[in-house]
């Protein structure tokens, strides 16, 4: 995962949700992959806040492509299978960032932990997203 270039995964985004929401992937590492996502129109609900939904489509993002990036797509491919969050604090403006770690790399499923945070580091939301990893068929 750690050998990644971070231009061609954000690349990826160009015309898809992520690119909508302006999620941006700002790190990889051995065990998990940072990001951050804009906190404005896009990502809004009627109050101001940022919308749960956004939090949980950064946390499926991250967690999505962590998996993508530890399988061999030749083979085998990845898709979410239960996403559970809980929304600690409001934010409206500005950028949100998070890091997922993954806690559990089976052989048919990965488990993620995600925790966002505010510009003060302060703890936005957290989930923990878990994907299934299946054999393509020929």
């Amino acid at each position: 995962m750690k050998n990644t270039d971070l231009s061609q995964l954000n690349a990826s985004s160009k015309n898809t949700m992520m690119e909508t929401l302006g999620i941006e992937y700002t790190e990889i590492g051995e065990d998990y992959i940072c990001g951050k996502m804009s906190v404005d129109n896009r990502t809004h609900q009627p109050m101001g806040i940022m919308h749960g939904g956004a939090s949980a489509a950064l946390i499926e993002t991250l967690g999505s492509i962590g998996s993508h990036l530890l399988i061999d797509n030749e083979i085998a491919f990845s898709s979410g299978l239960d996403l559970n969050i809980n929304h600690i604090r409001a934010v409206r403006s500005g950028f949100v960032y998070a890091k997922a770690v993954i806690v559990h790399k089976g052989k048919t499923t990965h488990v993620w932990q995600v925790n966002i945070t505010n510009e003060e580091e302060k703890l936005v939301s957290t989930g923990r997203l878990t994907v299934f990893v299946g054999k393509k068929q020929n």
